[in-house]
């Protein structure tokens, strides 16, 4: 068999056969909160070991939900406990980290993870919209013809 007989492959069908087989956005949302939080901090590293613990939960929680969201995408066997600490520590920022990154890190972090939490992994994934109307257009004709020929 030639490489000819194979149909074209690119990135974009690769892609996607990866992203459907994850919790993809509840994961990609847990991280981006997690990114947002670490992005609102004011204050640097030398401040936050002098200040102590406190201060270092800060940085922790937003550290922790950008891997726990980055786990997620990548070992999605294990979404459950991933997303069970990844809206803990969105929570837990609310307290830490400048209201959890002025409420927009807390938001994704915890929509993220309910996302992640919900995903099931044996669904088919889901058809376009496209294509179902392509089909429903394929089956009415067909019917109408079958009418047609009854008459």
């Amino acid at each position: 068999m030639s490489g000819t007989d194979t149909p074209p492959q690119g990135w974009r069908p690769a892609f996607r056969g990866w992203r459907a087989r994850r919790p993809f956005w509840g994961g990609l949302l847990l991280t981006l909160g997690g990114g947002w939080i670490l992005l609102t901090e004011k204050a640097s590293l030398k401040v936050v070991m002098h200040v102590g613990m406190q201060g270092l939960a800060g940085y922790l929680l937003p550290t922790v939900m950008v891997l726990c969201g980055l786990l997620t995408l990548f070992s999605p066997a294990q979404r459950v406990f991933y997303s069970i600490i990844g809206v803990l520590c969105s929570l837990g920022s609310w307290l830490t980290s400048n209201l959890g990154g002025f409420f927009i890190g807390l938001l994704l972090g915890a929509v993220g993870s309910c996302l992640a939490f919900g995903w099931l992994p044996d669904q088919e994934p889901r058809v376009s919209r496209r294509r179902r109307r392509r089909e429903a257009r394929a089956a009415e004709s067909v019917r109408t013809v079958h009418e047609a020929v009854q008459l």
